[in-house]
This record gives C-alpha cells, sequence and structure tokens, in this order.
C-alpha cells in the first residue's frame, strides 16, 4: 500500500515540477514576464495600486541598484550574480526556488525520498518540515522589508504619502481609441516632497514606448533598445535575447495595443525624473524556430493580454528611458 501511495506522490510531485519549469515559456514579450531594472532609491519599494493594476506588485528580481542607493550600477552585482538570478528565474520563484536552494527537491525526486524514510509518518513528518521552512522563509522576508520601508518614506512617495492626484486632460484619445487608454492617467501635483508634474507629451511618450521596446525586442535590435531603455535594461534584455538565441528560438512580438493605464507615481532624485505607469495591453506574443520559422509557441492570431508597470527615467531635457518593468 505504501509502495502504491508513494508511487503515486511522485508522479504528482514531477508533473507539480514541471508546470513550475514551464512558467518562463508561456512568458514571452520583453522582459519575459519579469521583473527587473531599477527605481532609483524606490527599487525595493512597491509602487501605489491603480485603477489599472490594483493588485500588489512583483519586487524587482534583478537589478543593478543597491539597497541606498541612488543611482543604479554603482555597486553592481557580484560576478555572475545575474546570471544565477536568471537561471533561478527559469526555474520558478518564491517557495519553489526557495526549495531548489535548500535542495529539497532533490530529496523530493531522490529514491531516498520514499525509499529510506520509512513510513507514511516520516512523509508526513518531512512535509511539515517544508512548510516550516517556508514559514520561517516568510517571516524573515517580511521583516527585511519592514527594516527597508523606512529608508525610503522620506524619499517622497507623490500619491502613495498622500499627495494630490489631479486627472489630467486630454488623455481620452489615448491608446489608439481602445477602450481605456491612459484616460484614467492621473498625475501627481507638484510639491516640496520630490513629486513630479506631468504632462500629456509625457504618456505620449509612455505609450509609444511600449509598442517601440516589443517591436525592438521582436526585431532583436539591440541599437533601438539602446536609444529606448537604460544601459542597465538593455544588458537584462541583451541576457533575454542571447537565452532565446542558444535556444534555436525568437520571440515574435506584434500588434501591441494598449488597452489602460494610469500613473502610480512620479518623482524627481537630483537631476532625474522617474514616473512609474502601470498599463494593461494586448499583443500578439509567439516563439518561433530560428532556422524554419515555425511556432513553437503562442498563437500568430490570437493576442494575448499583460498588466505591467513600466518605469522611466529621464535626465534634465532628456528623453524618457524605459529603467524597469514590473509585473503586477
Amino acid at each position: 500500500m505504501l509502495s502504491s501511495f508513494a508511487r503515486f506522490a511522485r508522479v504528482v510531485a514531477i508533473a507539480v515540477a514541471a508546470v513550475f519549469a514551464t512558467v518562463e515559456l508561456v512568458e514571452a514579450r520583453a522582459g519575459r514576464g519579469g521583473s527587473f531594472g531599477s527605481r532609483g532609491v524606490r527599487t525595493f519599494s512597491a509602487p501605489p495600486p491603480t485603477n489599472t493594476a490594483p493588485r500588489p506588485t512583483q519586487p524587482i528580481e534583478r537589478s543593478m541598484t543597491q539597497p541606498g542607493q541612488t543611482t543604479p550600477g554603482v555597486a553592481a552585482q557580484r560576478p555572475g550574480a545575474a546570471a544565477q538570478a536568471a537561471q533561478q528565474r527559469r526555474f520558478g520563484t518564491g517557495f519553489f526556488a526557495g526549495l531548489l536552494g535548500a535542495g529539497l527537491l532533490g530529496a523530493l525526486f531522490g529514491a531516498g525520498f520514499f525509499g529510506g524514510l520509512g513510513g507514511l509518518g516520516s512523509i508526513l513528518g518531512m512535509l511539515l518540515q517544508i512548510a516550516l521552512i517556508g514559514g520561517l522563509a516568510w517571516l524573515a522576508l517580511s521583516f527585511f522589508r519592514r527594516r527597508q520601508q523606512p529608508a525610503f518614506a522620506g524619499a517622497g512617495a507623490g500619491p502613495a504619502n498622500g499627495a494630490a492626484r489631479s486627472s489630467l486632460p486630454g488623455l481620452s484619445g489615448l491608446g489608439g481609441g481602445q477602450a481605456g487608454g491612459m484616460t484614467g492617467a492621473s498625475m501627481a501635483a507638484g510639491g516640496g516632497d520630490g513629486s513630479l508634474a506631468l504632462g500629456a507629451e509625457d504618456f505620449d511618450a509612455f505609450e509609444q514606448a511600449l509598442h517601440d521596446v516589443q517591436k525592438a525586442f521582436s526585431d532583436e535590435d539591440l541599437a533601438a533598445l539602446r536609444r529606448l531603455t537604460t544601459p542597465e535594461m538593455v544588458s537584462f534584455l541583451a541576457e533575454d535575447l542571447a537565452d532565446n538565441a542558444r535556444a534555436g528560438i525568437v520571440n515574435r512580438l506584434a500588434d501591441t495595443k494598449l488597452l489602460q493605464g494610469d500613473l502610480a507615481e512620479a518623482w524627481r532624485e537630483g537631476s532625474d525624473d522617474y514616473a512609474t505607469v502601470a498599463m494593461r495591453f494586448s499583443l500578439i506574443d509567439y516563439k518561433a524556430d530560428r532556422t524554419t520559422g515555425a511556432v513553437v509557441e503562442g498563437s500568430t492570431s490570437e493576442p494575448v493580454e499583460a498588466t505591467e508597470l513600466w518605469t522611466f527615467r529621464r535626465s534634465r531635457g532628456g528623453p524618457w528611458l524605459l529603467s524597469a518593468i514590473q509585473q503586477a
């Protein structure tokens, strides 16, 4: 009886692992559905919720900014850290990644788990240990985030800190006439807390960037990506394109349409301006074999939808450049 249960449990465990391992394949587009880049001093603080993205935002997973820095890349990741982060992201995040890091999946899949623990009680004991480890990891993460929060609280959190918000006129036409567009866009009223006022031309630039970045990524055009994004973002996107090339595939994106968008926060840091915008959009997103052109994943005709928060940065008088992408 125990042997049958062990075989069944092992099959279930392998099936769950397969589902997690394929999450990365489902997420494509620029950034492959990850959260990466830099938001200045707010890199490790969550943007406030908006009508477009009311749920909590996924934390930044890959960044060259370290806690307490204002300029990305000053203390860059240790050698190999970016590759390690990308590898972990490919195998899943959160609790599942924690299992990988702890080596518990090796015990789960190995014969020693069901062959040497000696009965159902030991199996349940192992599951309780896994739950305990997950609970401790959650408590540690919560404590770390609480310790981080005060460092950014005085940096001028714009709307999140109660700064006034007012509707921007003339935005109902954005989004190419699609339902929503940037119709819900708001701006943070200028004030002494570092918040930044934006105009309609800024939101036009954000919407145009959504189209241009997706097209440049689809075309694997690094020159265009350098014009549209920060050097840090170029490095991460180039890494993703290199991964696709090694896998023998190309990620094609087309017909990007902004469906709804609004401003989460906008602020100033020294000579740089930042703005984080929530955008819900649709696009054709599929992967094709680099040699034959055959579709290996996705659809060439059925669009998919995504909701992401894009952070833009500009130096005084310069253009807006994409500096971070986060999943809503």
